[in-house]
């Protein structure tokens, strides 16, 4: 029997960063909205999917208007985002039923492998959660005061998303989660005292955070489409 898979897609930043007067999920890549192309990652990996989307209240109706002038069909449902990233996963779980398995993604990923995507779920039924990492490939040096060391950075790796767990887990951890400062759904999962499953991500899955993270992505996209 195929366990209910979902997805959470977090789309609640603004585009403080990325120097817009739009948020940097609406901005346009390669014709489309960014947020759009997040979720047809999921679409196109598992068109039963169920999809949520937590959204500022105040860009509802902005969504709504780029839907339409996108003939954005996709089907997903909207929940209010809170106000850091934890209140916004939580109140998107709360519609995610008990059982199968949930991921959690930035919608400011869009270019996320359907390779990366099926093997989060994969694994997660094997491991119970699942987190896609890519080896740190720089010299890495961390500060204590006013000196500087270097770190091996062979041991280091940086964290994507989309994370997948099993919905149980997920939900009870957030269930007891009192802070709101934690940016990484896998710390908030090891609270609980579950041992965190990594496996290798695609690089293409960057996070566009600053203008020239779109300029990256166009490229990326570009060459990924054959163009």
């Amino acid at each position: 029997m195929l366990l209910k898979r979902s997805v959470i897609i977090v789309a609640g930043g603004s585009g403080t960063r990325i120097n817009s007067d739009i948020p940097k999920q609406f901005l346009l890549l390669s014709g489309l909205p960014v947020l759009m192309h997040s979720v047809n990652a999921f679409r196109k990996f598992d068109p039963s999917v169920q999809i949520v989307i937590a959204l500022p209240h105040a860009f509802y109706s902005l969504w709504e208007t780029l839907c339409r002038k996108y003939n954005f069909q996709a089907k997903h449902e909207c929940i209010q985002g809170g106000e850091t990233r934890v209140q916004s996963v939580k109140n998107a779980l709360a519609l995610v039923p008990d059982t199968g398995y949930t991921a959690i993604h930035d919608g400011v990923r869009p270019l996320v492998s359907e390779e990366t995507i099926r093997k989060a779920f994969y694994e997660a039924e094997l491991f119970g959660n699942a987190v896609p990492v890519i080896p740190v490939n720089e010299s890495v040096r961390k500060t204590e005061g006013t000196s500087n060391m270097p770190v091996p950075r062979d041991t280091l790796y940086i964290v994507q998303t989309p994370q997948v767990f099993k919905t149980g887990l997920i939900k009870k951890a957030y269930s007891l989660m009192e802070k709101d400062d934690f940016t990484d759904d896998a710390t908030i999962l090891e609270t609980t005292g579950e041992k965190i499953h990594l496996f290798e991500g695609n690089r293409e899955n960057i996070k566009i955070t600053y203008p020239i993270d779109l300029v990256i992505a166009e490229a990326l996209l570009r060459s990924l489409s054959g163009k």
